[in-house]
């Protein structure tokens, strides 16, 4: 098992990792399959099952779809040419991917979503078709999006049967568990980061690996800085205002009073998540730290660190991008980082487990505080479950990354006040999330179909 710091943290197009990202990277793969088949191809269809269907349109999981047979993909994604494209796919029946020709798709007809049918891998599948010139089905594949933008097909999720892929052996330090993380440690003398930036280096070149994670948070911050300028009514009819601009103004006009309550801190860490989660609801560029939906944690944590903690250096920058996508890692290989698999403790809560576990390191740590700051950040968002209102990343969504960088940030602080040694392991807490996920009710799973979802109007 290697998960790399690029794993973790990519960068793509809001609103939803699972949801926004997984389907256009799914349709890529789709892509590729088609060019290197036999068959002469004259359309497309798709279909959307589970949480793609029941919260798709809230999270532009149509859209996406569409904008990924037409040949976008996320890393690379443009606003207005997406906009373009779309305009045309309605008006002329027609998409046109690279290197395939003009194949038939009318979105109304050929984009079905499917509320009836769940596919047996994932609550997030999807069905891509390509039919001959008589609208006969001749080439299909299904896709699920895991979260965090990973998509397997339907061979692939049932090689992995729910097993846990065994570390690979090529990487000097192949830890699969918390504990194997603190042994490995011990042994060795060295921190989590410069383990995992060996494990990195065994697949890239240290200029390679340095600036990757610079544009990474390059990235995260320029989303901070755009989020907190930002104005107007987010999309998609729940008509939630931006608030993040009117927040740092206000903030900005207090700095030097003596009337400042020390509490205030805590509104500049939700000032730089919510700045992160309104770019990514209004579908900016955001990068994935695990989620879109949980976007906001980790940059809102950094930035903090950045900008309030005296003695700070952006040269810890990539000691806390390592540290944390070592933390997400093991959440993701032994749990999930899927709210449609396990609600929003394994987004959010993530996201925050990562963050406190960076933040414990470049404040100067040891291996055991580090674990113990992300134990108790997830520890104390077991149960969360993912109820966006209408779908959308919005409600409770935005407000939700601000306090889980509080949380990450004060479990950071309480684990530096320790000696590491505590009761409850962040291995312990990780299987807790995934036996809580799997008894969790699905309507509590990124549906929509419960919680906040459905006790706040929707219009």
């Amino acid at each position: 098992m290697f998960l790399s710091v690029f794993d973790m943290f990519k960068i793509g197009v809001g609103p939803s990792s699972s949801h926004t990202m997984g389907p256009m990277v799914a349709a890529a793969r789709f892509l590729d399959l088609l060019r290197t088949s036999p068959f002469h191809f004259h359309g497309l269809r798709a279909s959307l099952h589970g949480s793609l269907a029941f919260t798709g349109v809230g999270h532009a999981t149509d859209r996406a779809t569409i904008l990924g047979l037409a040949g976008f993909i996320p890393a690379t994604y443009d606003a207005e040419r997406a906009e373009a494209a779309l305009v045309a796919i309605a008006a002329t029946h027609t998409i046109s991917p690279p290197g395939l020709g003009p194949l038939t798709f009318d979105p109304k007809r050929d984009l079905i979503f499917d509320y009836d049918h769940t596919l047996p891998g994932h609550a997030n599948g999807m069905v891509l078709r390509a039919t001959d010139a008589q609208g006969d089905v001749i080439l299909q594949e299904t896709y699920y999006s895991i979260g965090g933008g990973f998509v397997l097909t339907a061979a692939e999720q049932a090689e992995a049967g729910g097993k846990k892929a065994k570390a690979r052996a090529d990487v000097p330090y192949p830890f699969e568990t918390a504990q194997e993380m603190l042994d490995m440690a011990a042994a060795s003398g060295l921190t989590i980061a410069a383990m995992k930036r060996a494990n990195e280096l065994k697949f890239r070149t240290a200029t390679e690996l340095d600036q990757g994670m610079a544009r990474i948070w390059e990235v995260m911050n320029a989303c901070i800085s755009r989020g907190m300028e930002g104005t107007g009514i987010l999309p998609g009819g729940l008509k939630v205002r931006r608030r993040a601009k009117g927040i740092h103004d206000a903030l900005m006009a207090e700095r030097g009073l003596n009337m400042t309550a020390p509490h205030t801190i805590n509104d500049w860490m939700i000032l730089y998540a919510m700045a992160v989660n309104e770019e990514n609801a209004a579908g900016g560029q955001v990068v994935t730290a695990p989620t879109n939906g949980a976007a906001g944690v980790v940059p809102a944590t950094l930035r903090y660190y950045l900008d309030h903690v005296p003695g700070a250096s952006t040269a810890r920058i990539g000691d806390f991008l390592l540290t944390a996508s070592a933390i997400g890692g093991l959440v993701k290989h032994n749990a999930s980082i899927s709210g449609a698999e396990c609600g929003c403790q394994a987004e959010v809560g993530s996201a925050a487990a990562m963050a406190a576990a960076a933040l414990a390191a470049v404040l100067g740590g040891t291996v055991m505080q580090v674990e113990n700051a992300a134990e108790i950040a997830l520890e104390h968002h077991l149960g969360m479950t993912c109820d966006p209102v209408k779908g959308l990343v919005q409600v409770p969504c935005i407000e939700r990354n601000g306090l889980g960088a509080i949380k990450a940030v004060s479990a950071a602080s309480l684990a530096l006040r320790g000696d590491g040694i505590h009761l409850v392991s962040l291995d312990v807490c990780i299987e807790t999330m995934r036996q809580t996920g799997r008894d969790m009710h699905e309507k509590y799973k990124e549906t929509s179909l419960g919680g906040l979802a459905v006790n706040v109007p929707n219009c």
